[in-house]
Formats: C-alpha cells, sequence, structure tokens
C-alpha cells in the first residue's frame, strides 16, 4: 500500500485532526483513528438516499447532515433537487478550511456553493441539544459508529437522552439515518427504546470484513 502524504495536521478543542493523501485519494485521521476517504462514497451516498427514499421521496425535504467529512454526503444531496434545505454541522475548523480552501474543494465546492447549503461550525451534539430547528431528516456520519466513537463525549448522542433530542429536531415523521462501521443490535434497540418506529439496518458491501450500514428509524407522526 503506497505511503500516505500528511497535507495538514491541527491540534483543536477536540483532539488532532490531519489530512493525507495516498495516491490520488485524500484521507482524514482523528486522534489516530481512520475516520473515511475519497475512494468510494458508497456508504455516504446511500445515507443521503435511505433517507430520501424513507420519506418517500418528498420534494423540497429538509435534511441536517451530521459531519462533512471528505463532503461526499453534502455533494450527493446537493445533486438532488428534491432535497431542500441542506445544513451541514461540523465542529473541526480544519475540515470546514479543507473543503473551503483546500484539496476537498474539488469534491464539495459546487455543493457549497448552492444556495440550499448552510455549513454551521458547531459540536453536534450540543446543536441537537439546543437548536430550535428542526428537519425532515438527519443524516449523521461523526463517528465509525454507535460503538466505535472517535471521542468520549460523542457516546452521548447514541444514549437516551442523545436520541431524544435527534427526536427533538426531527419533525413528525421525519427519519433518523445514522452511518455506521458494522452493525449494531444494541443501537437498534435503543432506538426502539427511545420510541422511533420502523426501525432497521441496511448493508453496504465492503472489499473485506463485515458490511457498513446504515441504521435507520422514523419519529412517529
Amino acid at each position: 500500500m503506497p505511503t500516505p502524504v500528511t497535507l495538514d495536521r491541527r491540534e483543536g478543542p477536540y483532539g488532532e485532526v490531519v489530512l493525507r493523501r495516498r495516491d490520488d485519494h485524500y484521507e482524514i485521521i482523528a486522534n489516530g483513528t481512520f475516520l473515511m476517504d475519497t475512494s468510494d462514497g458508497r456508504s455516504e451516498r446511500l445515507l443521503v438516499d435511505a433517507a430520501m427514499d424513507a420519506l418517500g421521496g418528498r420534494p423540497g425535504a429538509s435534511v441536517l447532515i451530521g459531519g462533512l467529512g471528505v463532503g461526499f454526503s453534502l455533494a450527493h444531496a446537493a445533486a438532488d433537487p428534491r432535497w431542500g434545505r441542506i445544513v451541514v454541522v461540523e465542529r473541526e475548523q480544519a475540515i470546514i478550511d479543507w473543503h473551503r480552501e483546500g484539496p476537498l474543494a474539488a469534491l464539495s465546492g459546487e455543493a457549497l456553493g448552492d444556495p440550499r447549503s448552510v455549513i454551521l461550525h458547531t459540536d453536534l451534539v450540543e446543536y441537537l441539544w439546543t437548536s430550535p430547528d428542526s428537519y425532515d431528516a438527519l443524516c449523521l456520519d461523526i463517528d465509525n459508529g454507535p460503538d466505535w466513537t472517535v471521542t468520549e463525549d460523542n457516546e452521548h448522542l447514541y444514549s437516551a437522552s442523545g436520541l431524544a433530542a435527534c427526536a427533538a429536531r426531527l419533525n413528525p415523521g421525519g427519519i433518523l439515518a445514522v452511518w455506521s462501521a458494522r452493525p449494531s443490535a444494541d443501537f437498534e434497540e435503543s432506538l426502539r427504546n427511545a420510541g422511533f418506529n420502523g426501525v432497521r439496518t441496511e448493508e453496504i458491501p465492503v472489499a473485506r470484513g463485515v458490511p457498513d450500514v446504515v441504521h435507520l428509524a422514523v419519529r412517529p407522526a
């Protein structure tokens, strides 16, 4: 495997975040944990498509994307005219900078310029607890899954109080979609215990190991 080249390394309030290039792909590493790269993007696109499908293809639906990452989810949402307001919450200023001024602009520049798109520099967990805004869909991809968080604070997102905060940000009948690097039966049970309906898991095959998944749940109308 080619040796990665570090393009930028920043220390922020949540630890270290690194942008690397490996051949013609980019990688984001947070606190030494691989988050995502630009080699594929199927998982990030399915996250957005699964939410829209669960909404029945409703035109003008609003979506909150938790985590800008390499920009696949944002770009895919912006390419779909059915989405209305598209809000992305990203807590790492470095990642926002890489998209606005750095190498990742080639992936997301057009989406960032879309009048439907807004980038909020804030912590997702704090935003969910304090914002008065509501959405038709929440697409969350800030960790490697409910059982494998990037920082300890993120564990609150998958707790009973965190899922209650997610439900509070959803309109009645809204969809919660959570990406994970592996299935989690415990998280499915947590979603049901939090009052969500229609809990299910969609799998995304990968080259090796267990499939990536998107956990889906519906806030009751």
